[in-house]
């Protein structure tokens, strides 16, 4: 029978409190964090599973009966920055009333979600190629789901461009996006909010052929 802490959580034999068992999801989602900072410090090749089970306080045969290879654990990380990349633009540029406060909110909630996975980000963009061969399809999905994001968004920015100038606009302003983050890992005094004025700017005077006298106005920010 085990025995209780002076705060009323049961302990063992000896008095000391037993550590609550974490839940399949807690656990999933641990590793995931603490594998998504293993890569970003080491890169890809640089990352062992012994280090990331050692950070967890698992061991490395449970992390492969999650993951099942160090290949899986990077993809699932990537995968997992999708989904929430996708989760924080939506929801950012659902909030917005006119089409430049949906192009405002959505460049802001990148370069934000960038900040927060900028080590892993840097290291995917450029090593892309150091991991297993569907990591590189794992990214250009990625751009993919950002690129339909990008063009609904264009669409109401500027209703009279041609199709074919929406599609080069959304390739031109993915490409854009990653280099000016990736060019941010290196000078921090850049902020999410300058970054994504900048690209905004960027796209005002490239659709300026476009744009109706309502939307020449700068957005409020």
């Amino acid at each position: 029978m085990s025995s209780a802490t002076p705060g009323g959580a049961p302990g063992d034999a000896s008095g000391r409190p037993r550590r609550r068992r974490m839940s399949r999801a807690e656990r999933e989602r641990q590793m995931l964090d603490v594998a998504e900072q293993v890569f970003g410090e080491r890169g890809y090749r640089g990352t062992s599973m012994d280090e990331i089970a050692e950070r967890c306080g698992v061991s490395k045969p449970m992390l492969y009966e999650y993951f099942g290879s160090k290949d899986g654990l990077l993809l699932a990380c990537i995968g997992r920055a999708k989904a929430e990349l996708h989760e924080v633009t939506e929801k950012a540029m659902a909030g917005a009333s006119t089409p430049d406060d949906v192009l405002w909110r959505g460049m802001l909630a990148y370069f934000s979600f960038i900040d927060s996975h900028s080590r892993p980000f840097a290291m995917l963009l450029q090593e892309p190629l150091s991991g297993p061969p569907e990591t590189a399809e794992a990214i250009e999905d990625t751009r993919r789901q950002q690129s339909e994001l990008i063009a609904g968004v264009l669409r109401a920015f500027a209703p009279d461009a041609p199709d074919t100038a929406v599609a080069a606009y959304t390739q031109i302003i993915v490409g854009a996006c990653e280099r000016l983050a990736l060019w941010r890992t290196r000078h921090p005094e850049l902020t999410a909010q300058d970054a994504a004025r900048h690209m905004t700017d960027f796209c005002r005077h490239g659709l300026a052929p476009y744009l109706n006298a309502s939307h020449r106005r700068a957005p409020a920010e």
